[in-house]
């Protein structure tokens, strides 16, 4: 996937470093603060949220990419995380990701090009009893199958475009 380019507001990057005191502890916290305004960490705040934390810039990267929330690549407005823990994966967790992947186009761990929707699989998501289970964004959606699956994005399509 390409990088297109982002405008940074610097001022509120400045903003949400300030509000953790440039704890170096917060490091986490302040690039998921970052990736909840971008959906993902713009590369070039690595260098300035290295430099103002005083920590290495391969730190920050070896954050970024260790933790599942955090992407240095843009994503799409709606985040869709499908659980491919055991209980999920036994109730058909795999036919809702090809269903998925069908309908809107890309594989797991890609995102559409009008970056409407990235399909991430994450191990679980901690709602056993109701698998399969996906998370769009924070709202969790379980007891899924193939069509309700659609049901489901078919809403968030229907919400973005209006």
């Amino acid at each position: 996937m390409e990088n297109t380019a982002v405008n940074i507001d610097w001022d509120k990057i400045d903003n949400i470093i300030e509000s953790y005191n440039r704890d170096r502890e917060s490091l986490l916290m302040i690039m998921q603060d970052i990736s909840d305004i971008y959906n993902y960490l713009p590369p070039e705040t690595v260098p300035v949220l290295a430099r103002k934390l005083g920590v290495r810039e391969s730190l920050v990267y070896s954050v970024a990419s260790f933790y599942k929330t955090i992407s240095l690549e843009p994503r799409g407005k709606y985040i869709i995380h499908v659980c491919t823990g055991t209980a999920c994966h036994v109730r058909g967790a795999e036919k809702i990701t090809q269903s998925l992947e069908s309908d809107l186009g890309i594989n797991e761990g890609q995102t559409t090009e009008d970056k409407m929707f990235t399909l991430e699989a994450v191990r679980c998501i901690g709602c056993c009893a109701s698998g399969p289970v996906i998370t769009v964004n924070q709202d969790t959606h379980g007891g899924l199958d193939r069509s309700s699956v659609l049901e489901v994005v078919n809403e968030y399509k229907r919400s973005a475009s209006s």
